[in-house]
């Protein structure tokens, strides 16, 4: 199992144990961490399970693929900290990953 701490928009902390192979945002859906709305269900169609990466962990979740830039640019997403939380898988290194739910899905 994997730690990942969610920063909600109210700035409630949910440190929460991922299982490799899940995404961040299975893992934040089923623990009912607030903001993670995943209308698509994970099919990167939405845009809805937004979170911001904490500066030190950039690296190890990498860069966003084509589909999940589009996604991102369609939400007018600027921020280059944005993924889509449906597109990260949960690997071990990424124990320890912190990520910011950002206070509006759109």
């Amino acid at each position: 199992m994997v730690q990942i701490t969610y920063i909600e928009a109210s700035g409630a902390i949910r440190q929460i144990e991922a299982q490799i192979g899940h995404t961040v945002m299975e893992t934040a859906v089923k623990n009912d961490v607030s903001g993670i709305l995943a209308e698509c269900g994970g099919a990167c169609a939405c845009a809805t399970c937004k979170v911001y990466v904490d500066d030190g962990w950039r690296g190890k979740t990498g860069d966003a693929q084509d589909m999940e830039r589009e996604m991102l640019e369609f939400s007018d997403e600027t921020n280059p900290a944005a993924r889509l939380s449906c597109q990260m898988q949960v690997t071990e290194e990424l124990d320890g990953l912190i990520v910011r739910v950002p206070a509006s899905q759109q």
